[in-house]
């Protein structure tokens, strides 16, 4: 798959809830996963690994349930690099809040399959 139609099946996944099913199709089996900040029970910020990446969502989907979404991209940036911007609401499973959240993903890639994603949040001024 070329770099444009990874990009491309990675934004229709997420649109569509295929994102575990991409995840064997589109990453690279070392793949790392950065986020903004050490998520609380993580010791990194950094995950390694598609097993570890798989984790990250399996956790999520067992505490969050979104309620409304918006996948905006991708923005393409050469042959190794996109964007995808995040716009969600989700609920807490464990309180009820419901929370908006928006966040910025930057993923790359090298020899067919998406290596490395980080994410960046967006903050209170």
């Amino acid at each position: 798959m070329d770099f444009k139609a990874i990009a491309q099946e990675l934004v229709a996944g997420c649109r569509e809830g295929r994102e575990l099913e991409n995840l064997d199709k589109l990453y690279a089996a070392d793949a790392v996963s950065v986020e903004a900040m050490t998520m609380p029970g993580a010791d990194s910020a950094e995950t390694h690994g598609l097993d570890g990446i798989k984790g990250k969502h399996a956790w999520w989907s067992e505490n969050f349930e979104v309620i409304e979404g918006v996948v905006d991209g991708p923005y393409v940036h050469g042959e190794g690099s996109f964007a995808v911007i995040f716009d969600i609401k989700a609920r807490n499973k464990a309180t009820g809040d419901v929370d908006a959240m928006k966040e910025v993903a930057i993923y790359t890639v090298a020899g067919g399959r998406i290596v490395r994603e980080e994410f960046y949040y967006a903050t209170a001024a």
